[in-house]
């Protein structure tokens, strides 16, 4: 923070703590003024609290405060207000664009002849690098050592590029790979909770919040602190000191009552309440939880049920700080000081939840009792689709016929796999992985997986050998937690040695499955599934190979590996067998709730905590050792974005004689428009690399290329499930070209089209463009030659948030909503399209002759329609005389199911 507001309502109030004075804005002393907000929830009053701090009378001012106050007599409100977090966090993958973004508008800058040395963070920034690490070894004592080799081989130039960001920029930090996930590290070591700074020579406290370049920085609101994803234009113009308009949100009040019953974890209750909130509809809105359970609701399990806040459609998913929070800082190493801060401003601010707390008003409110949660799995294809356990074999069979596209007479298959004595068959699990921030920060679920590989170790069982095993914890805390414990060595014996400090299958890095089974699954169009404790299983995401995913706990993901199937009930029928030939049940292994905190006591403290983290910054010795360097023709850090960056930008314009270039349906995710995975040899991006000298073993994924335009346009809809309704019965990234009707990949079809200078335009179906918020769902689009995304419905940020993102560059495409489903458009893909902005509330999308109206909603404030109407935040900030304040211009998707959630 470098800037304070005017304070016209004469909030300003000290706290001393330990000696020290800290300054503050009073929200009890707004209060006063704009009316009692003592019932309004928390996760709003930090919404009011920045409105104070920042009433410049410009971008805030005191009506922004009086409209929060608004909100309560109904619980809801019209009204828009400006919101600037505290930080910035990053991951690698969305985070290389940004610095890329950062140097590019340096040079920007330059041609304007300006400071370049004035683009730099306004907010402090951290990038966690944990989104490039991929499974190619497991199952082996070696495998962390041999993966991380492999990561850096071929990740060494973006990461010379990262360090070479860290000493270029101020306010912008970076922790090594192999550290952890940022949001397990965000949760133990970064956030404070209640954040402080020094402005003209006075130290201000305020509360912690953030923008996260990730989906599941909405993870952090289980320890009191606001953030949620965005895509990378809003977290740069966040960085460089730009509020950002919101919809003063909904909150939906979340009241838990009870304790959760044995055999059922925090996983499952996450996905309880996700498919709770999933029925409800929460889009857009914030969830607030509350109610006496939280009273023995570990912080832990709070972060996990905050971590899916995108899986369960809301902005977040917040919990108010109380005793069990401060428990958490002291556990995790924070200083004394800070501790009681958080305590004494909290309780000074009226946000510190005690059994006194009023209860708050809420939009509405959802009531669970936890007593009620049973075990359960998320999938075949989305995360809210929670099945029973004791209903999973039926459910999959289902599946199997009714989505999965396997014919009846098929359902049974089974075929041998070459060079071994096992058959393959429909249904078997081939990937099973201890994965991702919303279960590996959690000890309670990590010590049952650790003990259920204990108890079938000691029985004899093993993984079936189809089966790839993968333990990829959250932090380096977590290993010295199960080496405490002795759950590593019983682990390590079940095939889950530690492959990595990432998120490695979540994001898609399960790595390459054995060729025998590979072979086996293509050559017999066998239905293969994945079981992993991550948050995210949409199509196409976890392996190429794999077409089922399911979401489950780590000690579910252990025993989903001994029995090797979704085609057996895992609840009544035997794991294997033990030693002495007796059959092992679930029941055998399961751990009970006592055993469980019982290691938990022994094997956790505050100085593991501490150890680890004194040297975040520090890395490994492949780290350490890197060049810094900056750029090439694979990874490439010189986008397009500002290469004729003007002062006055030019208006967007009409859309004459375009082509369709896609057909899609509904549900489209940005993993669809912008995979983050595997590149194929055979694609555009594969092809492009190999002609660049990049052989096939040191692709590595979409996601690590977002640094470079060339081959991220190439793998723009290159997603292996993707369907185009122009070539019905294809599925994968294919186009036709017209009118010479030649097939071919979508980006081959749009560079025909870029020859000839015709503009184009998608159209999809309902949703599109929910799931992570990647930029280059929106770079790549754009730079296909894309003009306009006409689709039934988009989630809500995908909607402003592409928008604001694609109409800043000096070609805009532009999400405009219609309603008629995709097939209505199949006569019409031979002809042209005109689109015509007759104002800024109606748009006429001409099909040769046919013609409808549609409605294309604005409805932010003056600073972001400017940024709409002209040339982007870039252009906005450039007229406001900051150079300082240079905001990025490249375009970007932000959806959020989270709204459908950012990056991954």
């Amino acid at each position: 923070m470098k800037t304070v507001g005017h304070d016209k309502l004469k909030t300003g109030r000290t706290l001393e703590v330990d000696g020290k004075t800290y300054h503050y804005f009073s929200i009890p002393e707004a209060a006063k003024t704009i009316g009692d907000v003592s019932r309004l929830p928390v996760s709003l009053k930090v919404l009011l609290e920045n409105i104070l701090r920042f009433e410049d009378g410009r971008s805030y001012n005191v009506d922004d405060a009086k409209a929060i106050a608004g909100w309560l007599p109904k619980g809801s409100s019209s009204k828009e207000v400006p919101f600037k977090p505290s930080r910035i966090l990053m991951q690698d993958f969305a985070g290389v664009p940004g610095v890329v973004d950062l140097a590019a508008m340096r040079d920007g800058i330059v041609s304007l002849k300006g400071d370049p040395q004035k683009v730099n963070p306004m907010v402090p920034v951290n990038l966690v690098i944990d989104h490039s690490v991929t499974v190619d070894h497991a199952g082996t004592k070696d495998a962390l050592q041999e993966n991380i080799t492999l990561e850096f081989e071929r990740n060494a130039e973006r990461y010379a590029f990262l360090r070479w960001g860290q000493v270029a920029f101020e306010n912008f930090s970076v922790v090594p790979p192999d550290t952890g996930i940022c949001h397990q590290v965000n949760l133990e070591y970064i956030a404070q909770v209640a954040w402080t700074a020094n402005v003209g020579g006075k130290e201000y406290v305020y509360p912690d919040s953030l923008y996260g370049t990730d989906s599941h920085t909405t993870m952090i609101n289980g320890l009191g602190v606001l953030g949620w994803g965005v895509g990378g234009i809003e977290a740069e113009a966040a960085m460089l000191g730009q509020p950002i308009a919101m919809l003063i949100p909904d909150v939906i009040g979340f009241k838990l009552t009870g304790k959760l019953p044995e055999g059922a974890t925090a996983t499952d209750l996450v996905l309880t309440v996700t498919q709770m909130l999933r029925r409800k509809g929460v889009v857009g809105k914030f969830v607030e939880f509350f109610g006496p359970a939280l009273d023995h609701l570990p912080v832990a399990d709070r972060a996990t049920i905050a971590n899916m806040a995108p899986e369960y459609g809301a902005t977040c998913g917040f919990f108010p700080v109380d005793a069990l929070t401060l428990d958490f800082l002291r556990q995790t190493g924070r200083d004394e000081h800070r501790i009681k801060l958080v305590e004494e401003y909290l309780r000074a601010q009226g946000m510190f939840r005690t059994h006194e707390t009023p209860e708050p008003v809420f939009t509405d409110v959802l009531e669970l009792d936890l007593s009620t949660v049973v075990p359960s799995l998320a999938g075949p294809k989305r995360p809210q689709d929670r099945v029973e356990l004791k209903s999973a074999k039926t459910a999959f069979e289902k599946e199997l016929i009714s989505s999965l596209g396997v014919a009846a007479n098929d359902a049974d298959k089974k075929v041998p796999v070459a060079g071994t004595n096992y058959d393959l068959g429909q249904g078997d699990i081939v990937i099973a992985a201890i994965t991702s921030c919303t279960n590996t920060s959690n000890p309670a679920v990590l010590i049952a997986a650790g003990l259920v590989a204990r108890k079938a170790r000691a029985l004899g069982l093993t993984p079936k050998p189809w089966v790839k095993t993968s333990l990829a914890p959250g932090s380096q805390v977590v290993t010295d937690y199960l080496n405490r414990s002795g759950l590593t060595t019983d682990l390590d014996a079940m095939g889950f040695n530690t492959v990595g400090y990432g998120c490695t299958t979540c994001i898609g890095n399960s790595g390459p499955l054995p060729s025998h089974i590979v072979d086996a699954i293509e050559n017999n169009d066998l239905v293969a599934v994945s079981v992993l404790s991550g948050n995210r299983n949409f199509e196409g995401r976890i392996s190429p190979n794999v077409r089922a995913d399911y979401l489950a706990s780590p000690p579910l993901v252990v025993a989903c590996s001994l029995l090797g199937t979704m085609r057996k009930d895992i609840t009544t029928e035997p794991l294997g067998t033990s030693k002495d030939g007796k059959p092992v049940y679930l029941k055998d292994i399961w751990p009970t709730n006592k055993e469980i905190a019982d290691l938990i006591a022994s094997a956790i403290s505050r100085d593991e905590f501490i150890n680890r983290y004194k040297n975040a910054s520090k890395g490994t010795k492949e780290w350490q050792g890197l060049k810094v360097a900056t750029g090439s023709e694979t990874y490439g850090w010189d986008p397009p974005y500002f290469k004729h960056m003007d002062i006055e930008p030019k208006a967007p314009g009409n859309i004459e004689g375009a082509r369709i270039l896609a057909l899609l349906g509904d549900n489209i995710t940005t993993d669809h428009i912008s995979p983050a995975g595997s590149i194929k040899k055979d694609s555009p991006a594969g092809r492009y690399l190999m002609e660049h000298g990049v052989e096939p073993k040191d692709f590595n994924s979409c996601g690590s290329r977002r640094g470079n335009d060339r081959v991220m346009v190439r793998g723009t809809f290159a997603n292996i499930r993707i369907k185009n309704e122009m070539l019905p019965g294809t599925e994968g990234g294919y186009s036709k070209h017209f009118p010479d009707g030649k097939e071919g990949a979508i980006y081959d079809v749009a560079m025909e089209y870029k020859k000839d200078h015709v503009p184009l335009v998608v159209i999809g179906g309902k949703e599109y463009g929910m799931g992570s918020s990647r930029d280059w769902a929106a770079k790549g689009t754009l730079l296909l030659g894309v003009k306009a995304v006409i689709a039934e419905s988009f989630p809500p940020r995908c909607r402003t948030g592409t928008c604001s993102r694609a109409q800043s560059c000096s070609f805009p495409f532009r999400p405009i909503l219609r309603w008629a489903p995709p097939s209505a458009f199949l006569d019409l893909v031979k002809g042209h399209v005109d689109i015509l902005f007759a104002n800024e509330d109606e748009i006429c999308a001409l099909y040769e002759t046919e013609n409808f109206d549609v409605a294309a909603r604005h409805t932010a404030q003056d600073t972001t329609f400017a940024a709409l109407t002209r040339s982007g935040l870039g252009s906005v900030v450039l007229h406001d005389g900051q150079m300082t304040k240079v905001a990025t211009v490249p375009t970007q998707v932000v959806d959020t199911q989270a709204l459908e959630m950012p990056c991954c």
